[in-house]
């Protein structure tokens, strides 16, 4: 029994297909030195592999097939990935839940949160609150009912208030600039002079907030699925 009904899964697939083009992607791999070799594993069925992880919350190990590796789910979120698939999705969608339903973009908030990071990468750090393990930090910034507008990510060991100016400049790539200028609540880490200053033009101008700083842990559920 499939995890989401084919009538929502069909008219995702379509707005995802569009983005990344599905129907001039070849059949078969073009880098292959003698043209053909077996068929690419179709982008419709790793779509849905992807669906089933996010749904089912589960590593790609457990929700690969004979049909669709965990491999290939792994090559193909990484494909999509550099060809910045990933801010689209979240634009789009975005755009379709204020459409729909509403974005509460009077009261924002911030926070962010380290999570391991056992195989490394660019943005892995020591984790100062995990003996020094692998770990980055995601910082991100919400609406009222707490739906993620952006996210950044960095070392672990990073502080927390040169990441605010970035986080809050990537809502005007997702949803562009605010009318109205809402209260923004912030962690305590964000409490800082760099913090304020970085606000001060450049941040203010393109986004329109004014800077509340209070101790108050961000309540929202974000489910990230990492890319290698």
């Amino acid at each position: 029994m499939p995890l989401l009904p084919e009538s929502l899964i069909d008219p995702l697939w379509v707005e995802f297909a569009a983005l990344i083009e599905a129907e001039r992607r070849p059949e078969f791999d073009p880098a292959h030195p003698w043209g053909c070799h077996r068929r690419r594993i179709p982008d419709r069925l790793v779509f849905e592999h992807v669906l089933a992880a996010l749904v089912h919350g589960s590593g790609y190990e457990r929700i690969a097939t004979p049909g669709c590796s965990d491999r290939t789910i792994r090559r193909r979120l990484a494909q999509w990935a550099a060809a910045g698939v990933g801010e689209q999705v979240l634009r789009a969608a975005l755009a379709g839940y204020d459409q729909m339903i509403g974005l509460d973009l009077d009261d924002l908030s911030a926070d962010g949160a380290i999570t391991k990071a056992p195989c490394g990468g660019e943005v892995a750090g020591c984790n100062p609150v995990d003996r020094g393990k692998q770990g980055t930090k995601r910082s991100v910034v919400c609406d009222g009912a707490g739906i993620p507008l952006h996210l950044i990510s960095a070392r672990a060991n990073d502080h927390d208030s040169p990441l605010l100016k970035p986080t809050l400049i990537g809502i005007y790539d997702m949803i562009g600039p605010l009318t109205e200028r809402p209260c923004l609540h912030l962690d305590r880490g964000y409490d800082s002079g760099l913090s304020c200053t970085g606000l001060e033009r450049p941040a203010n101008e393109v986004v329109g907030v004014s800077l509340q700083v209070e101790a108050r842990t961000l309540q929202a559920t974000i489910r990230t699925s990492a890319i290698p």
